[in-house]
């Protein structure tokens, strides 16, 4: 099948970790993936995909359409396929409109009613999609991590020096603001610890030393195995329950034991005392990053396994098959419209 990807940017993270990732075993399985980015300035609105009849499916990443526009799309398209890998149906947890918002909702359910299939980055976003896509192909395709883009950590140091590290935007350094206070424990109680921030803007604690880290996507898989201990903490509210804990792939890829609150995701991706602690309490996330900052046989110990769960259940050959089986699937069951 030829397969036509209408997304935000190629350069997009959820372009990248969820559909160029697979391009290359897409294409052993007989199929072809053409990205095009949805159209820039106040035209763009009224010509929502372009010619779209050469493909045999068309795929929209997390767009959520005005009616008509998925009408026009749905008249075009052989087959169309919804992906995402957030909890587009809501705000996100810093809005300060609230988390419920009608007309996202109303665009969510007319976009899955409208398709062939749907693919959901995790279990709770698919049983979301279950309600309004009935009629579609359902499939959980998790983000994924390529492992071999990613060095494993060395895990020398102890006590002074071990270096906690965080990677993420601007938009999700929110969440670090709100954990200010934790963050401001952890270098009260754990002396010698270092945070490494991995973004593209950085905050000033007084108690824990910040590393600056510009992010860059040649450096960022590096800059991880540079550290010690992954961080990763989200609000516990449902548009996080949406989240696919790109973050902590990413650490687990790179050899990291993860501390991490017990929400969505990660409550999965981490199994405690294996790979990594689940923490809610401000003690418990001391007790975790103390025992883990002094001990590195501990951590290359829990980082191995966590690279383990990586390559078993989250690597991208992992992500394809899915894509694979879905797609045939559609072929077997979903016989191509007229364009």
């Amino acid at each position: 099948m030829h397969l036509l990807a209408l997304v935000e940017s190629e350069k997009h993270v959820c372009c990248r970790y969820r559909l160029s990732a697979f391009r290359e075993h897409l294409e052993t399985a007989g199929h072809t993936l053409e990205l095009r980015c949805w159209p820039r300035g106040w035209l763009a609105p009224f010509n929502p995909a372009g010619p779209v009849g050469h493909a045999d499916a068309v795929i929209v990443q997390r767009r959520l359409l005005a009616p008509w526009q998925i009408a026009r799309l749905r008249r075009k398209a052989r087959r169309l396929i919804f992906d995402f890998d957030d909890a587009v149906f809501l705000r996100d947890s810093y809005s300060r409109k609230g988390l419920h918002d009608p007309r996202r909702l109303r665009r969510f359910s007319a976009m899955l009613r409208a398709c062939d299939a749907v693919t959901a980055g995790n279990a709770f976003l698919a049983e979301a999609a279950r309600s309004y896509a009935a009629k579609a192909r359902l499939a959980v395709v998790p983000t994924c991590v390529d492992p071999r883009r990613y060095p494993l950590a060395q895990h020398t140091r102890a006590g002074a020096g071990v270096q906690l590290v965080w990677i993420g935007s601007a938009s999700t350094l929110q969440g670090l603001e709100m954990i200010r206070p934790l963050l401001e424990l952890l270098g009260r109680e754990v002396p010698g610890v270092e945070l490494k921030l991995i973004c593209d803007r950085f905050l000033h604690l007084r108690h824990l030393p910040v590393v600056p880290c510009p992010w860059s996507e040649a450096s960022e898989a590096s800059q991880l195995a540079g550290a010690d201990i992954g961080l990763a903490w989200i609000p516990n509210d449902l548009w996080s329950r949406g989240k696919c804990g790109l973050k902590v792939l990413q650490y687990l890829a790179a050899g990291l034991p993860v501390v991490a609150n017990p929400v969505g995701v990660q409550a999965e991706m981490i199994r405690h005392g294996e790979n990594g602690f689940l923490a809610e309490r401000p003690e418990e996330w001391v007790q975790a990053i103390a025992t883990l900052s002094r001990d590195p046989e501990l951590r290359r110990r829990m980082g191995a396994a966590g690279r383990r769960r990586l390559e078993a259940q989250f690597s991208v050959p992992v992500g394809a098959r899915r894509w694979i089986e879905l797609l045939a699937e559609l072929q077997r069951v979903r016989p191509a419209r007229a364009a």
